[in-house]
């Protein structure tokens, strides 16, 4: 790792001090900053903060050892989530950025797929930049100020998300596995140094340890702006606690789970049934609490999440393979929850090459009508802005959704929002058989999306966390919890069973059916063979 990284904070902060102008964030790229002169003041340090943000969402090519043109960091990691657990479906075979071989699990499994290197070297890049922060506030050489704080709480939350990231994929679940003497990852400390792969329980340890000192750096720190979706994607005290809860949840420390999802949200209402349905696409919603704001200037184009995820995205990988949700999932949704709307049951299959082989007019078994059937394609097509291109499928969703439909238009990602935080405070208290608790944390969010919804029927400990489930597949689908849901949960996955999820099996493959964690380790991301070849303190032996 140490060659690796010292390449890299080479280039990537190369060109960071472009401008000094008040719109630097708006027209500027800010991925990069010279390290001699970075850490001078507090305005250079906010800059190397920006171009931390930056790194989350942009191309990586060129920047970051193991990127090459395919993954622009959360645009491709987020989806990945749900599209290894099997929540976005693929209605056809597009393999564009490799997205149909990491559905396959013929990416994560490889050591020297680019979705294992840059995965792995972009987590430590910003664990590199946290460092050189942190080391430059704990020197005393900056006056102590409420702005110094926030970047110092930034700097210790970047290197707590970035650690949990990498544990959480390369690494046994801590739930499933044995903590204490399960292989982590490396906890790199210091700036330009590198080490052996530490056991899971200490980097939970490591990770526990600079979320508390964000939260202590926050307290005293200058609050995040606000009114504008670039504040967002600054980290605040908040987004402290909803990594806090992030964390303790995947560790079963429910009762910090519990109290940190309850801090995290303070702030952020539930959005109504109008934001919920709006697309999902700028950080301006209620509920958002962490978001990357995508500018013009830094606009990903073909690698966006939405390319991957959207069905609305003008891009082939869409209007060739629209994505579909679970439908068994789908089908138990009430129908008085607002949320089914989103997922179009009765879309006609237009694709000739739909991988369930039911494409076109003549072979579609749910319309016997070729006039009802055109009509309806042009419906949806009309009603979701898609362009001539755009094929439907039976259970697509439009959950996710442009700014500006059938269109490239880069649109925000969002990260961390408050209805996670519900979910999370709710699972808590039911895993500690505190049922009221559970049901107080969960009704909120249930009768927010649900006219008729009645918490007080899910009355025991397995009913609770059985609907705690679903919920979180409906809330939060789309938006990359799945693959963690399921280690936490050690759930197996299988398109098969009551029904079927729609998937295909010629399609699907190997990924068709996957047994739970707790007794695969293909559900652990291979360490990349660069860092192996690379890092004297890894060797084959340490490889998963």
């Amino acid at each position: 790792m140490l060659h690796k990284i010292k390449i890299s904070i080479l280039v990537v902060f190369a060109a960071f001090f472009v401008s000094c102008e008040d719109d630097f964030l708006e027209t500027t790229p800010t991925d990069a900053v010279t390290p001699a002169i970075a850490l001078g003041t507090v305005e250079d340090m906010e800059k190397v903060l920006n171009g931390v943000h930056s790194t989350l969402y942009s191309q990586l090519a060129g920047t970051i050892t193991g990127a090459g043109n395919t993954q622009a960091g959360n645009q491709f990691w987020i989806p990945l989530g749900d599209n290894l657990a099997g929540e976005l479906i693929h209605s056809a075979d597009a393999n564009n950025l490799g997205w149909r071989t990491a559905m396959q699990w013929n990416a994560h499994t490889q050591e020297t797929s680019g979705v294992v290197e840059i995965l792995w070297y972009h987590r430590y890049n910003t664990i590199l930049h946290a460092n050189l922060l942190i080391e430059k506030i704990s020197s005393g050489d900056l006056p102590v100020t409420p702005r110094l704080r926030a970047i110092e709480g930034q700097a210790y939350a970047y290197r707590a998300y970035a650690l949990l990231s990498l544990v959480q994929h390369y690494a046994k679940g801590y739930l499933v596995g044995n903590p204490a003497t399960d292989k982590g990852v490396p906890i790199i400390l210091e700036p330009q140094t590198t080490g052996p792969r530490a056991t899971v329980e200490e980097v939970y340890n490591q990770i526990g340890l600079d979320l508390d000192a964000s939260i202590a750096a926050f307290t005293n720190a200058a609050p995040r702006a606000t009114g504008d979706a670039r504040d967002k994607s600054q980290l605040n005290i908040n987004v402290a606690h909803g990594l806090k809860a992030r964390w303790a949840l995947s560790k079963g420390d429910w009762q910090t789970a519990a109290s940190s999802a309850v801090a995290a949200r303070q702030g952020f209402p539930l959005m109504d049934e109008a934001d919920w349905k709006s697309g999902f696409n700028t950080n301006n919603l209620s509920e958002v609490i962490w978001g990357s704001n995508v500018i013009g200037a830094e606009t990903t184009f073909f690698r966006a999440y939405f390319y991957l995820a959207s069905n609305t995205f003008n891009g082939s990988q869409i209007r060739n393979n629209p994505k579909i949700a679970d439908r068994r999932l789908i089908d138990a949704i009430p129908a008085t929850d607002y949320r089914g709307d989103v997922f179009i049951k009765d879309a006609p299959n237009t694709n000739t090459s739909a991988a369930n082989g039911q494409g076109g007019f003549a072979n579609d078994p749910n319309y016997t009508d070729r006039a009802v059937y055109n009509a309806r394609v042009a419906a949806i097509k009309s009603q979701y802005g898609l362009v001539s291109g755009h094929n439907l499928h039976p259970y697509m969703h439009f959950k996710l959704k442009q700014k500006n439909p059938g269109s490239i238009d880069p649109d925000d990602v969002i990260i961390m929002r408050s209805s996670e935080m519900y979910l999370i405070e709710a699972e808590a208290k039911a895993m500690l058989s505190d049922v009221p608790g559970a049901q107080a944390a969960l009704g909120p969010l249930g009768r927010q999306r649900n006219s008729a919804y009645d918490v007080t029927s899910f009355n025991t400990q397995a009913s609770l966390m059985a609907e705690i489930k679903f919920q979180r597949r409906v809330e939060l689908w789309g938006e990359g919890f799945g693959y963690t849901d399921k280690i936490r949960w050690d759930e197996a996955i299988d398109h098969e069973v009551n029904g079927g999820s729609g998937a295909s099996l010629t399609l699907y493959q190997n990924a068709f059916k996957q047994a739970k964690p707790s007794v695969n380790d293909d559900w652990i991301f291979k360490i990349p063979q660069a860092e192996i070849d690379a890092n004297p303190n890894i060797t084959p032996a340490d490889q998963n």
